[in-house]
């Protein structure tokens, strides 16, 4: 795609500017944003000033037009979300009057004006999250996507690679501890020890991350020119012992053409699969099945026509909701009446859509994903609740079922979200309007992983079912790091295969990746995993990958259950928890069994056979106390203990309990 890059000037912009090219995107255009004349540096929690008297140097180097914009706004909004959780279809203006985001937005609006083929903005972001999500939430404004390739990349690795690009970046400010004035002019190849030694002693940040120092580039592989510095002025703010805020003044400047020899230079992405995902690709099939893999005979029930609604303390479920009238709707109508069924159970409760976490979305076909989304990326603004999407056998003519869980957070707001809608090398952009996780509660919803390469946003290719099965794990391995949550443990898995053949395969590499993630603990029991074959995936992917974590806070001195979930001192849950029941006949069921059902916040009932009297009358009385939800497969297995696998079952439940 064409891309404006958004540049300060400084090592990281410029170095994005390489991968996006490397990556196949054209460069067009660059903008950045500056203070008022007669001002060097604003204090902004958005953007890097300092160095904006050479960045008309930066544009002619790119060679590309500058756009520039004085910054007007101030940070009004300084949490990680930006904008409102409301989505168009409530609420159409999405912008924060006064906020210095604001003046991005008018800067990339201009730029769109005189390059209407634009589709991405070059963002250099590494881990600042303030950041990230203001230059996104502009993108999707404006429908622009943000590539954003140095996002969550180790630090060290990159102050590397940069250095062996030949990125020569000088510092021009000082503000963190170790760092003097004489470091001023000093570039990153020389400065490499200093920073490392300062990391090691005081946990300094290499590239700068906790604005230990800024930088301007003065050459780099997406220059044409290169800047050549012919007078300075070195200006100190505050001269502390341990820390001296300076920056570099730059007075005059000079552009000057570069050898042949640097055309020769070769930047390396990094590789596809990580040591977590290079190790889980090596695991051979699991063996160790009692019988033959098979695909089930079944037919889709039409059960349950009422939509149904259970409140456990904060938790809210929603199951089985469809459009009340199926007859003559289009696929847009057939959505919106289901939304507006939730609307209304969940003001029942006194909750709105804002406060949805999680939604499952079914459809009969994956032809409707496209014009679903389109829809449900009305419904919901910034931060919109994780998502499990595929497709199932719907009994016709029923085309979309949905089930959600929302959380009340009218007491105390413990809501947050990890919605990356950049291209990066980390993990996938949302492919739909949704975050990769929602945290609230101690537990978080990841949404459902395929197999994508998150670079070029694409399956791998040749088609390899291992390596989808393996990114999948490893983007939600990378997802729960982001997140940086302490004792982080899944509640279970849900792996959805469309070819069964894959199942030994896709066992096989389940029963190392939670080997794995247990690590030198093995304090907990393993969590269940669920295999179930749909209809069809998004993207025609061959694997989905879903769970559900719970983790502890700092502030809490709970103890954990097997299970990972917490207790509070008089010994109650203070977290969701899941379970999976498995049974062959419905007479497997036992009093027990059937009591603790009940007492979930939610049931999603996957089955893989045809219903029997007895399995009607079982799910109507459980669907009489708590939210239910019907899937029909094509086959249901599972793991047990973590490591062997299970012959069919023809019922799964998934009970999920606040």
């Amino acid at each position: 795609m064409k891309f404006v890059a958004l540049v300060s000037g400084g090592k990281d912009s410029c170095f994005n500017i390489s991968h996006c090219q490397l990556n196949g995107h054209e460069l067009i255009a660059a903008a950045s944003l500056r203070p008022k004349e007669g001002i060097d540096e604003l204090d902004s929690y958005l953007y890097q000033t300092v160095g904006q008297d050479a960045i008309e140097y930066v544009g002619r180097a790119l060679d590309v037009p500058l756009y520039r914009r004085v910054i007007t706004g101030t940070a009004v909004e300084l949490s990680n979300e930006y904008g409102t959780r409301n989505g168009t279809e409530s609420k159409d203006d999405q912008a924060i009057r006064g906020d210095e985001t604001e003046d991005l937005f008018e800067l990339l609006q201009e730029v769109k004006r005189s390059h209407p083929e634009v589709e991405g903005v070059s963002v250099g972001a590494i881990l600042s999250t303030y950041q990230r999500v203001r230059v996104e939430h502009v993108c999707r404004r404006l429908g622009l996507t943000a590539l954003s390739y140095l996002w969550q990349r180790d630090q060290a690795d990159l102050l590397q690679e940069m250095i062996d690009a030949n990125v020569n970046a000088i510092l021009i400010k000082v503000a963190g501890i170790g760092l003097k004035k004489q470091h001023l002019g000093k570039s990153l190849a020389s400065m490499q020890p200093i920073l490392h030694t300062l990391n090691e002693r005081f946990g300094s940040h290499v590239c700068g991350e906790g604005g230990e120092y800024e930088t301007l580039t003065l050459d780099c592989p997406a220059f044409k020119r290169r800047i050549v510095l012919t007078e300075t002025e070195s200006v100190v703010q505050d001269d502390k012992d341990f820390a001296t805020v300076a920056y570099l003044r730059i007075k005059s400047a000079i552009l000057e053409d570069k050898g042949a020899d640097s055309s020769l230079i070769i930047i390396t992405p990094p590789p596809i699969l990580d040591h977590f995902g290079s190790t889980l690709y090596q695991v051979p099939p699991i063996s160790s099945l009692s019988t033959n893999i098979q695909m089930a005979k079944y037919e889709s029930t039409e059960l349950l026509d009422r939509p149904l609604c259970t409140r456990r303390g904060n938790w809210v479920a929603i199951g089985n909701i469809k459009s009340p009238s199926l007859t003559n709707l289009s696929l847009k109508e057939e959505a919106l009446q289901c939304f507006q069924k939730i609307k209304d159970l969940l003001g029942s409760e006194n909750l709105g859509q804002t406060d949805i976490v999680h939604v499952t979305a079914l459809l009969r076909t994956m032809d409707d994903f496209m014009p679903f989304n389109q829809v449900y990326s009305t419904m919901f603004g910034t931060s919109p609740p994780a998502r499990a999407c595929v497709a199932v056998a719907l009994p016709a003519p029923c085309r979309i079922t949905l089930e959600c869980f929302a959380y009340d957070t009218s007491k105390k707001d413990t809501r947050s979200a990890l919605h990356v809608q950049g291209i990066s090398y980390w993990a996938p952009a949302n492919i739909g309007p949704y975050s990769q996780a929602i945290s609230v509660d101690k537990t978080t919803f990841i949404s459902g992983q395929i197999g994508l390469v998150p670079s070029a946003m694409s399956l791998p290719t040749p088609r390899d079912f291992r390596k989808e099965m393996v990114l999948s794990l490893q983007h939600i391995n990378r997802i729960t790091e982001a997140l940086q949550h302490r004792n982080p443990t899944p509640q279970g898995f849900v792996v959805w295969l469309v070819d069964i053949q894959d199942l030994l395969s896709a066992a096989g590499i389940m029963v190392k990746a939670i080997e794995s993630n247990k690590g030198a603990s093995n304090e907990f029991s393993s969590p269940p995993v669920l295999f179930v074959v749909p209809e069809a995936l998004p993207k025609g992917a061959l694997v989905e990958v879903q769970t559900l974590l719970h983790f502890t806070t700092e502030e809490e001195t709970t103890d954990l259950d097997q299970d990972g979930t917490s207790n509070d001192s008089k010994g109650n849950k203070t977290s969701i928890s899941l379970n999976i029941t498995y049974f062959r006949d419905v007479e497997e069921v036992n009093s027990l069994q059937r009591q603790e059902l009940e007492q979930a916040t939610s049931l999603k009932v996957f089955y893989a056979t045809t219903m029997q009297r007895e399995d009607i009358t079982l799910i109507e009385k459980l669907s009489t106390k708590v939210a239910v939800t019907l899937i029909p497969v094509k086959a249901i297995y599972s793991l047990s203990n973590g490591t062997s696998l299970s012959s069919s079952w023809s019922f799964a439940i998934v009970s999920t309990c606040g």
